[in-house]
């Protein structure tokens, strides 16, 4: 009935590239057959199974029936009319599931009662199942036929969902390998092998680009199942995958001697990554930007350029603010209030201000505040900068919003004002284009009606020199020309 070289073929097929094993497909095949015996065959309410023998490849089916008692079973609905009865009998479903007090309605398709069970089994008891052989069919019509087929279609399915849940459930949050699939709609299809997944436009690096096909490392940031199938949902942008790529770089990471403390990022932009060694042997900031910071660069390599600021973890506040705003060299740190426990206050946040030098301005606030509010996400502190006159530069907390406060006549109060203003533009100075004269290159005399002569052929050079010779050495060249011309004008005369 079945060759058996295909099936083995296709199943091997299956294990290998989609991860199906050889039991699960058997098995799907096993329900497909009986559907299309119950289908072909059967009636409605019975329980059939089907044993394919891979070795033979022959079918057995049989029918399978629950032992009951009295106690299982509901009690008969009491006919009212014809129409009633027809109505109760079309709604209810003969193989429906047992309600909460556990009572089945009888149907002699797939129930037996325990005082029959007994006749063939002796010691049969309630619940057990009996099976009972059926007449072995290979003849199954275009429609069992068709039925099989999406049984066999929805098993696959559901096995490959198992197959990927267990495969990709194991490595959320970590950093995968993919190819480029396609991009439609801001997002960004990634072709996992088994797998499609997407990554949405807010988890991509801003200004990147890739082409179909092109390789391309992302975080497995979410893994979800569906009832369209597995979900899974990258970032390239997120902090973990900043800290996944230092892992990748740095053995130091890997054996738990050097520890990320907090990452603070904007993608594409600029990061601020704060690490501590458990071993004071060991420099943590050192063992990220690796040998002439080779490491620090393949990791802003592969980030497209983004600027990575590395420093040194501090159980001190004041330390740790203080390194958070480098390179910007800071004068003092003065904590305005401590963070608080309490659930109920409006802002549990510490608060500092920092007083920086006129010249660290720019440092110390960044374009556009960058630098201040990094380090106010690296630390958990609202930081306000102030200048050494006491003037407020800036104010920034861990939530990312920040107030520039810098005067105008400063680098940055400069750049927000332009960056603020509405016709912040940068147009091209026109150039002033003069008439430079080009000397001897075109020689006019002053009326521009009569153009110099000048040489053109070889006899007017040796003329030139002959009468070079005729005026003497210390005649100069004026007197030359001048001589030269009377002389054509006698010619042409």
């Amino acid at each position: 009935m079945f060759d058996l070289k295909v099936i083995n073929s296709v199943l091997g097929e299956m294990e290998e590239e989609r991860g199906i094993s050889r039991e699960k497909m058997l098995d799907a095949i096993e329900q497909a057959l009986a559907t299309a015996y119950k289908k072909e065959y059967g009636k409605r309410g019975q329980i059939i199974r089907a044993e394919f023998d891979m070795a033979t490849g022959t079918t057995t089916f049989n029918q399978i029936k629950i032992v009951v008692d009295e106690n299982m079973l509901k009690p008969e609905p009491e006919e009212t009319n014809e129409q009633e009865t027809a109505e109760t009998k079309s709604s209810q479903d003969p193989t429906e599931v047992p309600e909460d007090d556990g009572k089945v309605r009888f149907d002699p398709e797939k129930h037996i009662m325990l005082d029959n069970a007994r006749l063939i089994k002796k010691d049969v008891e309630v619940g057990e199942e009996l099976v009972f052989p059926l007449e072995n069919k290979d003849d199954f019509g275009r429609i069992a036929a068709q039925t099989a087929k999406q049984v066999i279609i929805q098993k696959v399915r559901e096995a490959e969902k198992e197959a990927a849940l267990a495969e990709f459930g194991q490595k959320e949050g970590d950093i995968i390998l993919g190819h480029v699939q396609r991009f439609e709609r801001g997002n960004l299809y990634v072709d996992l092998g088994r797998v499609t997944a997407v990554m949405p436009y807010d988890e991509q690096i801003p200004g990147e680009r890739f082409r179909p096909g092109e390789r391309i490392r992302a975080l497995l940031l979410q893994v979800d199942e569906t009832t369209r199938g597995i979900f899974l949902k990258l970032s390239r942008a997120h902090p973990d995958f900043l800290a996944g790529l230092f892992a990748v770089e740095t053995p130091e990471l890997q054996n738990g001697v050097v520890e990320i403390k907090a990452i603070a990022r904007e993608a594409g932009a600029r990061s601020k990554v704060a690490v501590y060694a458990h071993d004071e042997h060991i420099d943590p900031v050192g063992a990220l930007v690796g040998q002439r910071g080779v490491r620090v660069s393949t990791v802003m390599s592969e980030l497209g350029g983004e600027k990575i600021d590395i420093i040194e973890w501090s159980e001190d506040p004041l330390e740790f603010i203080e390194d958070a705003l480098s390179p910007a060299q800071v004068l003092s740190v003065t904590i305005e209030s401590e963070p608080s426990d309490d659930d109920e206050a409006e802002d549990s946040r510490g608060h500092a201000i920092v007083e920086v030098a006129p010249d660290q301005q720019s440092l110390a606030i960044g374009r556009g505040g960058q630098n201040v509010r990094l380090a106010a996400k690296l630390t958990g502190w609202k930081i306000d900068i102030i200048s050494t006159k006491g003037e407020g530069l800036a104010e920034a907390d861990a939530d990312g919003e920040t107030n520039i406060v810098a005067p105008e006549n400063t680098e940055v109060g400069a750049d927000i004002d332009v960056l603020e203003s509405e016709d912040a533009t940068t147009t091209k100075p026109e150039l002033v284009m003069d008439d430079e004269p080009t000397n001897d290159r075109d020689l006019v005399d002053e009326d521009q009606t009569e153009e110099i002569n000048e040489i053109d052929t070889p006899e007017e050079a040796e003329e030139l020199m002959q009468a070079a010779e005729e005026a003497g050495p210390l005649a100069n060249e004026d007197e030359v020309m001048e001589k030269i011309t009377e002389e054509n004008l006698e010619k042409n005369t």
